[in-house]
């Protein structure tokens, strides 16, 4: 009897609690748990890629239907992997994940599986049969990327490649199929390589290590999977002039593509180096609005609708003769085409620019900068 009335005071006192965020018992014990859990996030993507996830939860379409909780576990698989069970011990029904790597979170996420819980991984992938994927091919990027550097040199010269999180499946595949390329290319050597960690800071400090033994001059071009904007603007300080800025493949950040612009293109907010230098440049991305697709395909997947186990997302190119500029960044503006932002609108430059879905009209703009939903 004594527990008996103990636990109807615990519903009871739940359900005030409830009532006082502005809904009922019944609505709070109809919200799915789903959890978020991130590894790395010492850059602007993983940031962004959040935002975008909390703003699809907060949606008004989904709020009232979602209980979503954040957890962050670095770059360790080890924590990640006990972060995980103890979500599924703490009655998740799915688990949206940026996987460290592709393998080693395999037997919890089978645990997972086995219980019940939906797992989506985003951007990385995880390779357990029962998880969920949902990414754009990795080794088109890296191969589309190295091949148009590969043209743009004519097939010769000295080029320095800045890779992205080691152990990651987005770097592991990028990187193998971008060195590929360039294996067929025996007048084209990568003479510096390093680590980036997809960060334009991490860039910035790897290149200035490369550049302690050689010169611009020494250098034809670069492969960066993030950092273009931060290698142009390093080639300014040393004194090149916008007409002479080595050729880039990489990453989407907004401040690359303003760099893309034809220079002296007026925009609102551009100040060099952000600013439109018409830096020869290819753009691509991983849209960060992968994980907040993921999310609202978990919930699908919860009600028991068919989600297939891989969703591959279109890859978002731009080159300087596809940049076209935003000057609201509305919704609409972006379903019409438009790829980069005024920096007005969106002041840090290494925040990234492909952010447009047709698969999530809940989430734009504002998801991205401050994770707030679309009306």
């Amino acid at each position: 009897m004594g527990i008996g009335l103990k636990a109807r005071r615990l519903a009871l006192l739940a359900g005030m609690a409830a009532c006082a965020f502005g809904m009922s018992a019944a609505e709070a014990a109809e919200r799915h748990k789903i959890f978020l859990s991130m590894s790395y996030i010492g850059n602007d993507w993983q940031a962004e890629a959040a935002n975008m996830v909390k703003a699809m939860a907060a949606h008004k379409s989904l709020a009232d239907k979602v209980d979503l909780q954040v957890q962050v576990a670095g770059p360790n698989a080890q924590r990640q992997i006990q972060q995980i069970n103890a979500m599924v011990q703490s009655g998740a029904e799915a688990i949206v994940v940026y996987p460290i790597s592709p393998t080693a979170l395999n037997q919890v996420v089978k645990n997972a599986c086995d219980k019940g819980v939906k797992v989506f991984a985003y951007d990385a992938e995880i390779t357990e049969p029962c998880a969920y994927n949902v990414h754009i091919d990795q080794e088109e990027a890296g191969r589309v990327t190295a091949e148009w550097l590969a043209k743009k040199l004519n097939g010769k010269g000295n080029i320095i490649a800045v890779t992205g999180v080691p152990g990651t499946s987005v770097d592991d595949l990028r990187t193998k199929a971008a060195k590929a390329v360039f294996a067929k290319y025996p007048d084209i050597k990568i003479v510096g390589e390093a680590v980036g960690m997809w960060s334009q800071a991490v860039a910035r400090t790897e290149l200035s290590k490369i550049l302690a033994t050689r010169s611009w001059d020494d250098i034809n071009g670069l492969w960066m999977q993030v950092g273009c904007f931060t290698a142009n603007s390093m080639q300014l300080e040393a004194g090149r002039k916008a007409s002479a800025l080595l050729p880039c493949a990489g990453e989407g950040s907004n401040g690359g593509r303003i760099q893309m612009l034809p220079e002296g293109t007026e925009v609102e907010g551009a100040a060099s180096p952000y600013a439109p230098l018409g830096a020869p440049r290819i753009s691509y991305a991983s849209p960060p609005y992968s994980g907040a697709l993921a999310l609202k395909l978990a919930i699908e997947a919860i009600e028991g609708k068919d989600v297939p186990k891989a969703t591959i997302l279109p890859l978002p190119i731009v080159t300087n003769e596809t940049i076209k500029l935003c000057n609201e960044g509305t919704w609409a503006e972006m379903k019409a085409g438009c790829n980069t932002f005024k920096p007005s609108l969106v002041s840090n430059p290494g925040w990234f620019a492909s952010i447009f879905s047709d698969q999530t009209p809940e989430i734009g703009l504002n998801a991205a900068l401050v994770g707030q939903p679309e009306e």
